[in-house]
């Protein structure tokens, strides 16, 4: 069963940024989903909705279809950015999942 939420996606224009270079969001940040098996991509489907990384147009090209960098740089580029758009989520206030444990 395929995760979708349209709310994390629309999220990623309120961004502060890219979170891949740090360019401040000009309007062509986006939730750029992941690449991998593991998080669910397959021929012609995207992977999860929670694995997305807010990316500019610059970055979110370069990972998915440019040649600077190699695939594990790829990987590790938007794993880094993944992580940076989650702690966003959680400690900007814009994503709530409720009551933490004591």
């Amino acid at each position: 069963m395929m995760y979708r939420n349209k709310k994390l996606l629309d999220l990623a224009r309120h961004s502060p940024m890219c979170f891949c270079c740090g360019k401040v969001n000009d309007g062509t940040v986006v939730a750029a989903h992941s690449n991998q098996l593991r998080d669910g991509k397959g021929k012609g489907i995207k992977a999860y909705d929670f694995r997305v990384a807010y990316l500019c147009n610059g970055c979110h090209s370069e990972i998915d279809q440019g040649s600077k960098l190699n695939k594990q740089e790829r990987i590790e580029r938007w794993e880094e950015a993944h992580r940076k758009t989650v702690e966003w989520w959680f400690l900007s206030g814009v994503l709530e999942v409720g009551r933490g444990t004591k």
